[in-house]
C-alpha cells in the first residue's frame, strides 16, 4: 500500500513541477504591437484576423469526433465476434451499444444537426 501511495504522490509532484517549469519557461516578457499583430507575409493585415467561424461547422465536427470515438470502441468487439470465448452477455452488451449508437444518430438527424444547409 505504501508503494502505491508513494507512486501517486510522486506522479502528482512530478506533474506540478513540470507545470511550473513550463509556466516559467513559456512566459513571454515582451508583448508589443508587433508581437500581437498577425503576420501576413510582411504586409499589413487586410482585415480582422479574428474572423468568427460557423457554429454549425463546429457542432458537426464535435458530432464527428464523438461518433468516431464510438466506432473505435467497436473495434475490439468486432475482433472477437464469432470467437469461441464471447458469451451471450458480450453479445447483449454489443447489441445495447449498437442500439445506443443508432439512437444517437437518429436523435442528431431529427434535431437537424447533420444538415449542412440553413
Amino acid at each position: 500500500m505504501e508503494k502505491v501511495m508513494f507512486s501517486i504522490l510522486l506522479a502528482f509532484l512530478l506533474g506540478i513541477i513540470l507545470l511550473f517549469v513550463g509556466l516559467v519557461l513559456g512566459a513571454s516578457f515582451y508583448s508589443g504591437r508587433e508581437k500581437t499583430s498577425p503576420f501576413e507575409c510582411g504586409f499589413d493585415p487586410m482585415g480582422s484576423s479574428r474572423v468568427p467561424f460557423s457554429l454549425r461547422f463546429f457542432l458537426l465536427a464535435v458530432i464527428f469526433v464523438v461518433f468516431d470515438v464510438e466506432i473505435v470502441l467497436l473495434f475490439p468487439s468486432v475482433m472477437v465476434v464469432g470467437g469461441s470465448w464471447m458469451s451471450i452477455v458480450g453479445y447483449f452488451a454489443l447489441l445495447v451499444f449498437l442500439v445506443l449508437l443508432l439512437g444517437g444518430v437518429i436523435h442528431e438527424w431529427r434535431e437537424g444537426s447533420l444538415e449542412w444547409e440553413m
